[in-house]
């Protein structure tokens, strides 16, 4: 008769040992695509570059070059102004179809044309019958300007909670431009934070560390409209969390050299 006997506690450490390899075996296996295959945010190959302390300065032309052609659409307010003609300076919301009604023309078909072509159809339409010579203008009201709003965003993008375009208001930094799209991820790379910014016909590109930021070991730079914030990856953090799911629950702690897990 054969006796079971309980096995050493050599045998069950030997086990679990083996077991823990097998598993940062397959860990390795499974995240050995992703290892030395996402570089960071900041590394264009090829680029010349030139080291500057700061980012310039957009200028006042630079919001203007940003922006696009914007159309009246449904429901879009309009201030139309006949120069010399009180009585025909209103302000109009167009219906539905992009339709507005006016003094002498009746209905102006406005959608899915600018502003300046609507301006030159009512002058058509009021010069020779109505008015000698009209001047007329028609520009979107401020509190429904799409031109202005488009001028006056933020792009964040990359390991944010939000990523989005954001509003300017007032003065803001990176660190607020970053707090604005919800902060960074559990796998954003601090230390890889990159700001594009166009100043003239040149294009620049800012590289820099949030932690150190938070640390004042530098000041927090301006971020201005039409800048476009990047926050990095870290494979480092992907890769540990994905070991940690992986390794089976020990019977102590698991010690791995974060060396080893890349940036």
């Amino acid at each position: 008769m054969s006796i079971a006997r309980k096995p050493s506690s050599k045998r069950i450490k030997a086990s679990l040992m083996n077991r823990f390899l097998l598993s940062i075996t397959v860990a390795t296996v499974l995240l050995a695509g992703c290892a030395g295959k996402s570089a960071p945010v900041s590394s264009v190959p090829n680029a010349p570059t030139t080291l500057m302390s700061e980012l310039p300065i957009p200028e006042s032309s630079d919001a203007i070059r940003a922006t696009r052609l914007v159309y009246v659409g449904p429901f879009s307010e309009l201030r139309v102004e006949v120069f010399g003609v009180p009585e025909m300076q209103r302000d109009v919301l167009t219906d539905g179809e992009g339709n507005f009604a006016f003094p002498l023309i009746g209905t102006v078909a406005a959608a899915g044309k600018t502003p300046d072509k609507v301006s030159e159809e009512i002058r058509s339409r009021l010069a020779g019958r109505y008015v000698r010579d009209p001047q007329v203008t028609v520009n979107f009201k401020s509190s429904d300007n799409p031109l202005a709003t488009q001028a006056m965003l933020v792009t964040v993008d990359g390991q944010v909670a939000k990523a989005g375009a954001y509003p300017v208001v007032g003065r803001v930094t990176l660190m607020r431009a970053v707090a604005l799209a919800g902060g960074p991820t559990e796998f954003a790379k601090l230390d890889d934070v990159v700001v594009f910014r166009d100043v003239g016909a040149k294009s620049y590109v800012g590289i820099y560390n949030l932690e150190a930021i938070r640390r004042g070991n530098y000041a927090d730079p301006e971020i201005f409209p039409n800048d476009i914030v990047i926050v990095g990856d870290s494979p480092a953090r992907r890769r540990f969390k994905d070991i940690l799911q992986i390794v089976p629950t020990l019977l102590s702690p698991v010690i791995l050299l974060a060396d080893r897990l890349g940036n």
